[in-house]
């Protein structure tokens, strides 16, 4: 039956796990209130991460919060401490570039979350009607086939559309799973098969969750992905726990190891490829045994 090696636990026995504050949900429906809620839920948990000792200001002994106060950013990035308690709150306001830079200097982030932070704070007027590739085309397809090293097409809410004989010798019958479940993220997090195929599985969950994060943020605010992310933190305690974290992670050329049923231990890399000619959402899985 298809699916029926997915983890399907018993939501009453998550009541006490904290998943309401892993995402964020829609304000009124509207996508924009989406994203300036996962920008201020972005910018509480740097700010959180921030001792004060890690930007030389003292502690007190009163002192409460573990990470640093509002008015303490807002100090640092040169900016009214009203205002920056308005963007927590996900207001309608626009902050400027500069504005941006004084608040990732202020949050000392890495290249990476300063790229996020900007994506988040632009507005997507496209948010709301963006749909995801359904299909691979027949060409691409046709492509994966001809390859000797496993390799699948997936569209940018991560949905697995299409993979290669290969792939389904290396990792997994994809055709056993029903079409709502063949999704990176909930195979990692769900289905028996994965949490037993790859040797770093806690390593791995962490590392797609902090990708795929960095992935999307360019579509915050859109339904497909809140659904998916919605659904899985309700399905899984770890994914809400890493999802509520806020990491990133860039897609790059990666390694995983695998215990095959069949090959034993097994080292591969694994790269995103972006094929051109094709919906701008679609991206190619090429693995490949280290040597």
């Amino acid at each position: 039956m298809p699916g029926s090696e997915f983890k399907r636990p018993d939501r009453a026995s998550q009541t006490s796990a904290d998943t309401g504050s892993a995402t964020t949900s829609f304000v009124g429906g509207d996508p924009d209130a989406q994203r300036r809620a996962e920008l201020a839920l972005f910018l509480k948990a740097k700010r959180a991460a921030l001792s004060p000792q890690s930007v030389g200001l003292p502690t007190g002994r009163r002192r409460r919060a573990s990470g640093l106060l509002r008015e303490e950013v807002a100090q640092r990035a040169g900016i009214s401490p009203t205002w920056y308690t308005w963007l927590e709150q996900g207001r309608e306001i626009k902050p400027s570039a500069e504005v941006l830079e004084q608040l990732a200097d202020a949050l000392l982030l890495t290249a990476s979350e300063r790229a996020h932070l900007v994506t988040l704070a632009k507005p997507n007027a496209a948010a709301s009607t963006l749909r995801f590739s359904r299909e691979a085309p027949p060409m691409l397809v046709s492509w994966i086939n001809g390859l000797d090293q496993p390799a699948y097409v997936l569209n940018g809410r991560w949905d697995v559309l299409a993979w290669n004989e290969s792939a389904r010798r290396m990792l997994g019958d994809f055709d056993s799973l029903a079409s709502e479940d063949r999704n990176i993220l909930r195979m990692v997090f769900l289905w028996a098969h994965w949490r037993t195929l790859f040797a770093d599985c806690a390593d791995l969950a962490a590392s797609v969750v902090a990708q795929f994060r960095a992935e999307t943020a360019r579509h915050a605010g859109a339904p497909e992905v809140q659904v998916l992310t919605s659904k899985l933190a309700e399905d899984s305690v770890e994914f809400a726990t890493l999802w509520r974290e806020r990491q990133l992670d860039v897609p790059q050329l990666k390694a995983k190891r695998l215990r095959h049923a069949e090959l034993g231990l097994v080292d591969l890399t694994y790269a995103p490829l972006r094929p051109r000619g094709v919906a701008n959402d679609l991206s190619v899985v090429v693995y490949s045994l280290q040597q």
